[in-house]
């Protein structure tokens, strides 16, 4: 899978967010002061071109979807981060992680109850 822009990015959240739209609708996701209505049609044709969004053309609009989830291009962005940076090792991301500096002790243990939550499912389920 391509990698996106952080334009291509940007447009991406606002159309998962929509689910479907016209062009019109998602320049009207953007802030103020908007990108022209050109540079947001270019944005959605490189998309088009990169098969991460596709349309189905009513008259002469086209209405535009998403061709890959949040949830895949996520896992595909995390997994490009773990190989790039941590050699492809989760214990070596969450060492980094869980070393920051910036989370509370409130943030820490929420996270550490997230995975003796999932911990348990698995138990569980064997």
């Amino acid at each position: 899978m391509k990698e996106l822009t952080k334009a291509e990015e940007q447009l991406m959240h606002y159309l998962w967010k929509l689910e479907r739209a016209y062009l019109k609708d998602i320049v009207e996701e953007y802030p103020e002061p908007r990108p022209a209505y050109t540079t947001i049609s270019t944005v959605v044709n490189v998309l088009v071109k990169k098969l991460f969004v596709g349309f189905e053309t009513h008259g002469k609009a086209r209405l535009y979807t998403p061709l890959i989830s949040r949830e895949q291009y996520t896992q595909q962005t995390f997994d490009g981060l773990l190989s790039g940076y941590f050699e492809n090792s989760v214990r070596q991301f969450a060492s980094f992680f869980a070393q920051k500096e910036e989370l509370t002790v409130e943030e820490l243990q929420e996270i550490r109850a997230l995975i003796d939550q999932q911990i348990q499912k698995r138990h569980d389920s064997q």
